[in-house]
Protein backbone atom coordinates (compact mmCIF):
# COMPACT_ATOMS: atom_id res chain seq x y z
CA UNK A 1 0.00 0.00 0.00
CA UNK A 2 1.34 3.45 -0.92
CA UNK A 3 0.72 6.38 1.37
CA UNK A 4 0.56 9.35 -1.00
CA UNK A 5 0.97 12.82 0.50
CA UNK A 6 -2.20 14.76 1.24
CA UNK A 7 -2.78 18.13 -0.36
CA UNK A 8 -2.82 21.43 1.52
CA UNK A 9 -6.62 21.23 1.45
CA UNK A 10 -6.55 17.77 3.01
CA UNK A 11 -7.71 16.09 -0.19
CA UNK A 12 -6.04 13.03 -1.68
CA UNK A 13 -3.53 13.20 -4.51
CA UNK A 14 -6.03 11.36 -6.72
CA UNK A 15 -8.73 13.96 -6.06
CA UNK A 16 -6.36 16.83 -6.78
CA UNK A 17 -4.98 15.29 -9.97
CA UNK A 18 -8.48 14.45 -11.19
CA UNK A 19 -9.72 18.01 -10.69
CA UNK A 20 -6.64 19.45 -12.39
CA UNK A 21 -7.06 17.15 -15.39
CA UNK A 22 -10.77 17.86 -15.73
CA UNK A 23 -10.31 21.64 -15.54
CA UNK A 24 -7.57 21.44 -18.16
CA UNK A 25 -9.87 19.29 -20.29
CA UNK A 26 -12.50 22.02 -20.27
CA UNK A 27 -9.90 24.47 -21.59
CA UNK A 28 -8.88 22.13 -24.39
CA UNK A 29 -12.48 21.53 -25.43
CA UNK A 30 -13.24 25.26 -25.41
CA UNK A 31 -10.43 25.85 -27.93
CA UNK A 32 -10.82 22.64 -29.93
CA UNK A 33 -13.12 23.95 -32.66
CA UNK A 34 -11.63 27.44 -32.85
CA UNK A 35 -8.77 28.77 -34.95
CA UNK A 36 -5.53 28.00 -33.14
CA UNK A 37 -2.36 30.04 -32.76
CA UNK A 38 0.46 27.60 -33.47
CA UNK A 39 4.16 27.67 -32.72
CA UNK A 40 6.65 25.12 -34.02
CA UNK A 41 9.11 23.44 -31.65
CA UNK A 42 10.39 21.34 -34.56
CA UNK A 43 9.12 19.51 -37.63
CA UNK A 44 5.64 18.17 -36.82
CA UNK A 45 6.16 19.22 -33.19
CA UNK A 46 3.63 21.94 -32.40
CA UNK A 47 2.52 23.92 -29.39
CA UNK A 48 -0.73 25.88 -29.21
CA UNK A 49 -2.20 28.50 -26.92
CA UNK A 50 -4.38 25.73 -25.51
CA UNK A 51 -1.27 23.76 -24.47
CA UNK A 52 -0.02 26.76 -22.54
CA UNK A 53 -3.36 27.54 -20.89
CA UNK A 54 -3.89 23.91 -19.96
CA UNK A 55 -0.43 23.67 -18.43
CA UNK A 56 -0.86 26.95 -16.54
CA UNK A 57 -4.11 25.70 -15.00
CA UNK A 58 -2.62 22.38 -13.95
CA UNK A 59 0.65 23.74 -12.59
CA UNK A 60 -0.93 26.55 -10.60
CA UNK A 61 -3.35 24.09 -9.01
CA UNK A 62 -0.66 21.51 -8.19
CA UNK A 63 1.68 24.16 -6.82
CA UNK A 64 -1.02 25.52 -4.52
CA UNK A 65 -1.94 22.07 -3.20
CA UNK A 66 1.57 20.56 -3.15
CA UNK A 67 4.07 23.41 -2.71
CA UNK A 68 6.86 21.06 -1.61
CA UNK A 69 6.65 18.69 -4.58
CA UNK A 70 8.75 18.94 -7.72
CA UNK A 71 7.02 19.40 -11.08
CA UNK A 72 8.21 18.16 -14.48
CA UNK A 73 6.08 19.45 -17.35
CA UNK A 74 6.43 19.47 -21.12
CA UNK A 75 5.68 23.01 -22.22
CA UNK A 76 7.37 24.95 -19.39
CA UNK A 77 10.75 23.35 -20.13
CA UNK A 78 10.93 22.59 -16.44
CA UNK A 79 13.26 19.97 -15.09
CA UNK A 80 12.91 18.23 -11.78
CA UNK A 81 15.26 16.14 -9.68
CA UNK A 82 14.76 12.40 -9.68
CA UNK A 83 14.44 12.25 -5.90
CA UNK A 84 11.42 12.98 -3.73
CA UNK A 85 7.86 13.47 -4.94
CA UNK A 86 7.51 14.79 -8.50
CA UNK A 87 4.39 15.63 -10.48
CA UNK A 88 4.88 14.74 -14.16
CA UNK A 89 2.53 16.63 -16.47
CA UNK A 90 1.61 16.70 -20.15
CA UNK A 91 -1.09 19.34 -20.63
CA UNK A 92 -1.92 18.12 -24.14
CA UNK A 93 -0.65 14.91 -25.67
CA UNK A 94 -1.62 14.53 -29.31
CA UNK A 95 -1.18 18.16 -30.30
CA UNK A 96 -1.10 17.44 -34.04
CA UNK A 97 -4.42 15.60 -33.77
CA UNK A 98 -5.80 18.50 -31.73
CA UNK A 99 -4.68 21.16 -34.22
CA UNK A 100 -6.19 19.33 -37.19
CA UNK A 101 -9.47 18.58 -35.45
CA UNK A 102 -8.88 14.87 -34.84
CA UNK A 103 -10.56 14.05 -31.51
CA UNK A 104 -7.80 11.80 -30.14
CA UNK A 105 -5.76 13.62 -27.52
CA UNK A 106 -5.47 13.70 -23.75
CA UNK A 107 -4.05 15.21 -20.57
CA UNK A 108 -1.59 13.29 -18.41
CA UNK A 109 -0.81 13.81 -14.74
CA UNK A 110 1.35 11.39 -12.75
CA UNK A 111 2.93 11.47 -9.30
CA UNK A 112 6.24 9.69 -8.79
CA UNK A 113 8.47 9.21 -5.77
CA UNK A 114 12.06 9.07 -6.95
CA UNK A 115 11.43 7.20 -10.25
CA UNK A 116 8.58 5.04 -8.97
CA UNK A 117 5.21 6.11 -10.40
CA UNK A 118 2.58 5.93 -7.66
CA UNK A 119 -0.39 7.66 -9.31
CA UNK A 120 -1.37 8.12 -12.94
CA UNK A 121 -4.24 9.88 -14.68
CA UNK A 122 -4.92 10.09 -18.41
CA UNK A 123 -7.98 12.17 -19.26
CA UNK A 124 -9.74 12.18 -22.63
CA UNK A 125 -12.06 15.20 -22.44
CA UNK A 126 -13.77 14.49 -25.77
CA UNK A 127 -15.15 11.13 -24.63
CA UNK A 128 -15.30 12.12 -20.95
CA UNK A 129 -13.06 9.16 -20.13
CA UNK A 130 -10.71 9.34 -17.19
CA UNK A 131 -8.19 6.52 -16.85
CA UNK A 132 -6.64 6.29 -13.39
CA UNK A 133 -4.40 4.06 -11.36
CA UNK A 134 -2.73 4.04 -7.98
CA UNK A 135 0.11 1.62 -7.39
CA UNK A 136 -1.19 -1.59 -5.89
CA UNK A 137 -4.85 -0.62 -6.30
CA UNK A 138 -5.65 -1.58 -9.89
CA UNK A 139 -6.54 0.50 -12.94
CA UNK A 140 -9.89 2.09 -13.75
CA UNK A 141 -11.74 3.80 -16.57
CA UNK A 142 -14.12 6.19 -14.84
CA UNK A 143 -15.57 3.87 -12.16
CA UNK A 144 -14.97 0.52 -13.86
CA UNK A 145 -11.93 -1.71 -13.35
CA UNK A 146 -9.97 -2.38 -16.55
CA UNK A 147 -7.48 -4.95 -17.77
CA UNK A 148 -5.28 -5.42 -20.80
CA UNK A 149 -6.36 -7.42 -23.84
CA UNK A 150 -6.43 -11.21 -23.58
CA UNK A 151 -5.42 -11.60 -27.25
CA UNK A 152 -2.89 -14.38 -27.57
CA UNK A 153 -1.77 -13.94 -31.17
CA UNK A 154 -0.48 -11.07 -33.28
CA UNK A 155 -2.71 -12.33 -36.08
CA UNK A 156 -5.85 -11.38 -34.15
CA UNK A 157 -4.48 -8.17 -32.63
CA UNK A 158 -4.97 -4.48 -33.27
CA UNK A 159 -1.49 -2.97 -33.02
CA UNK A 160 -0.88 0.74 -32.52
CA UNK A 161 2.30 2.71 -33.15
CA UNK A 162 3.60 6.23 -33.62
CA UNK A 163 6.45 7.54 -35.73
CA UNK A 164 8.30 10.21 -33.75
CA UNK A 165 9.55 13.63 -34.82
CA UNK A 166 12.68 12.89 -36.86
CA UNK A 167 13.26 11.16 -40.18
CA UNK A 168 15.46 8.56 -38.49
CA UNK A 169 12.86 7.73 -35.84
CA UNK A 170 10.08 7.57 -38.41
CA UNK A 171 12.06 5.34 -40.75
CA UNK A 172 12.69 2.82 -37.96
CA UNK A 173 9.00 2.59 -37.19
CA UNK A 174 7.95 2.48 -40.84
CA UNK A 175 10.39 -0.37 -41.44
CA UNK A 176 8.89 -2.27 -38.51
CA UNK A 177 5.35 -1.51 -39.69
CA UNK A 178 6.20 -2.78 -43.18
CA UNK A 179 7.44 -6.06 -41.71
CA UNK A 180 4.59 -6.36 -39.25
CA UNK A 181 1.46 -5.39 -41.16
CA UNK A 182 0.91 -8.80 -42.78
CA UNK A 183 1.39 -10.57 -39.42
CA UNK A 184 -1.29 -8.70 -37.46
CA UNK A 185 -5.04 -8.14 -37.77
CA UNK A 186 -4.53 -4.40 -38.32
CA UNK A 187 -2.10 -1.54 -37.68
CA UNK A 188 -3.00 1.96 -36.54
CA UNK A 189 -0.88 5.12 -36.34
CA UNK A 190 -2.44 6.67 -33.26
CA UNK A 191 -1.16 10.23 -32.83
CA UNK A 192 -1.17 10.26 -29.02
CA UNK A 193 1.23 7.94 -27.22
CA UNK A 194 -0.34 8.57 -23.83
CA UNK A 195 -3.90 7.85 -24.88
CA UNK A 196 -2.66 4.80 -26.78
CA UNK A 197 -1.10 3.46 -23.58
CA UNK A 198 -4.42 3.99 -21.81
CA UNK A 199 -6.07 2.04 -24.63
CA UNK A 200 -3.62 -0.81 -24.05
CA UNK A 201 -4.55 -0.73 -20.36
CA UNK A 202 -8.27 -1.14 -21.11
CA UNK A 203 -7.81 -3.72 -23.88
CA UNK A 204 -8.78 -1.62 -26.90
CA UNK A 205 -5.25 -1.82 -28.34
CA UNK A 206 -3.48 -5.15 -27.95
CA UNK A 207 0.10 -3.98 -28.58
CA UNK A 208 1.62 -0.49 -28.78
CA UNK A 209 5.07 0.48 -30.08
CA UNK A 210 7.04 3.72 -29.91
CA UNK A 211 10.71 4.61 -30.38
CA UNK A 212 11.00 8.09 -28.85
CA UNK A 213 9.15 9.18 -25.71
CA UNK A 214 9.57 11.63 -22.83
CA UNK A 215 8.66 11.14 -19.14
CA UNK A 216 5.41 13.11 -19.51
CA UNK A 217 4.36 10.83 -22.39
CA UNK A 218 4.87 7.59 -20.53
CA UNK A 219 4.55 8.07 -16.74
CA UNK A 220 0.80 7.66 -16.39
CA UNK A 221 0.55 4.92 -19.01
CA UNK A 222 3.27 2.83 -17.36
CA UNK A 223 1.26 2.56 -14.17
CA UNK A 224 -2.09 2.12 -15.93
CA UNK A 225 -0.84 -0.84 -17.95
CA UNK A 226 0.97 -2.55 -15.10
CA UNK A 227 -1.99 -2.14 -12.77
CA UNK A 228 -4.20 -3.55 -15.55
CA UNK A 229 -2.05 -6.68 -15.74
CA UNK A 230 0.10 -5.69 -18.72
CA UNK A 231 3.78 -5.41 -19.50
CA UNK A 232 5.86 -2.41 -20.63
CA UNK A 233 9.53 -2.80 -21.55
CA UNK A 234 12.15 -1.18 -23.71
CA UNK A 235 13.22 -2.89 -26.94
CA UNK A 236 15.89 -4.85 -25.07
CA UNK A 237 13.22 -6.46 -22.84
CA UNK A 238 14.17 -4.39 -19.78
CA UNK A 239 11.27 -3.05 -17.66
CA UNK A 240 10.42 0.48 -18.76
CA UNK A 241 10.78 3.50 -16.49
CA UNK A 242 9.79 7.14 -16.90
CA UNK A 243 13.14 7.71 -18.61
CA UNK A 244 12.68 4.96 -21.20
CA UNK A 245 12.57 6.34 -24.75
CA UNK A 246 11.54 3.22 -26.68
CA UNK A 247 8.69 1.04 -25.47
CA UNK A 248 6.71 -2.09 -26.19
CA UNK A 249 3.42 -2.31 -24.29
CA UNK A 250 1.06 -5.29 -24.30
CA UNK A 251 0.02 -8.35 -22.38
CA UNK A 252 2.76 -10.82 -21.52
CA UNK A 253 1.96 -13.37 -24.24
CA UNK A 254 1.81 -10.88 -27.12
CA UNK A 255 4.92 -9.17 -25.83
CA UNK A 256 6.80 -12.47 -26.01
CA UNK A 257 5.47 -13.20 -29.50
CA UNK A 258 6.46 -9.76 -30.79
CA UNK A 259 9.96 -9.99 -29.33
CA UNK A 260 10.39 -13.45 -30.86
CA UNK A 261 9.22 -12.07 -34.22
CA UNK A 262 11.81 -9.29 -34.04
CA UNK A 263 14.49 -11.92 -33.41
Amino acid sequence: MNDLPLAQSGRSALEVATQAAEEAGEILLAHFCSKKEIKYKGKSNLVTEADILSEKTILEFLESEYPDCNILSEESNSSAPTTGYTWIVDPLDGTNNYVYGVPFFCINIALAKDEDVLLGITHDPVREELFRAEKGKGAYLNDSAIQVSKEGSLGTSLVGLDLGYSAEQSKKMLDIATRLWSQVHCLRVMGSASLSLAYVACGRVSLYLHRYLYPWDIASGLLLIREAGGKVTDWQRKPASCQTKEIIASNDRLHQEFMAYLG
